[in-house]
């Protein structure tokens, strides 16, 4: 974590998980992503304070997350969302490295272009999808759009972040600051540069309290800044990635080496 964020953050008051989850877990929300260097960040960061707390446990402010992306054969996933498609459906296991535990998340779009995000508790740690898990993808599936996923899908990358959560003391808005990304897949890794961060701003309308503050500091969203799409980009694994090229310029993914994986890392 950048020191000079770190140390605004010491600033801000706390919320804990359960106040999060009661007031804001904007599980249907409109999303808005900024990719943002540290020293832009930091005025925005002044005015965060007044008006959002940091989520706090266990007397920690920044968490790091792992997940593993599941696709098919043919990145159906991947290819949808670079095609723009409205229907479609995002599989991840997400591991919450400091608390020990893991959900299974199935995002989808609904009519309205509001991502829906459904979650399933797993009983342990895993990177591999049980019989439970494929039903609840397929029931998910069904809910949003009549029928299963029915494609056979399988780990495709993993990546680890440090996360900061920050929730609107007035409302449900929230905001999600990520940092120090580094892309996986099977032998290969590859970093993000670690001055840059992902604000991913969510609110009922897609304009929130953050959005404001952002665009009084001449900050605007990133469009088609999908952590996933950005890491299959990054790995060489796709040859369609003119829609996220922005997003790897700006991560400066470029200028960052492809090197070999860390034997005894998450990785898909």
């Amino acid at each position: 974590m950048d020191h000079r964020i770190a140390g605004r953050l010491c600033r801000f008051g706390t919320i804990s998980l359960e106040g999060l989850n009661g007031k804001a877990a904007m599980l249907e929300r409109l999303d808005n992503k900024y990719i943002v260097p540290a020293e832009r960040l930091l005025p925005a960061f002044e005015r965060f304070g007044e008006l959002f707390d940091v989520l706090e446990i266990g007397g920690r402010r920044a968490f790091t997350y792992a997940t593993d992306y599941f696709d098919d054969g043919a990145a159906r996933a991947y290819h949808d969302h670079h095609q723009g498609r409205r229907k479609r459906c995002k599989v991840r296991i997400r591991h919450y490295v400091d608390a020990g535990f893991s959900y299974l998340e199935v995002k989808l779009k609904d009519l309205r272009d509001v991502t829906v995000k459904k979650r399933l508790k797993l009983a342990a740690p895993s990177r591999t999808l049980c019989a439970e898990s494929l039903a609840f993808i397929d029931t998910c599936h069904a809910e949003m759009y009549g029928t299963p996923l029915g494609r056979t899908l399988m780990p495709v990358i993993g990546m680890e972040y440090q996360r900061i959560t920050l929730v609107a003391k007035e409302g449900g808005e929230r905001m999600t600051i990520d940092t120090r990304l580094t892309f996986r897949a099977a032998n290969a890794e590859r970093d993000a540069a670690p001055d840059m961060f992902i604000l991913e701003t969510k609110s009922a309308k897609g304009n929130g309290i953050a959005d404001g503050i952002l665009r009084g500091e001449h900050l605007h969203p990133t469009r088609q800044c999908s952590k996933y799409c950005v890491g299959m980009a990054a790995l060489g694994l796709v040859e369609r990635h003119n829609r996220f090229l922005p997003a790897l310029r700006k991560l400066r993914i470029p200028d960052q080496p492809l090197r070999l994986a860390e034997a005894g890392r998450i990785a898909a």
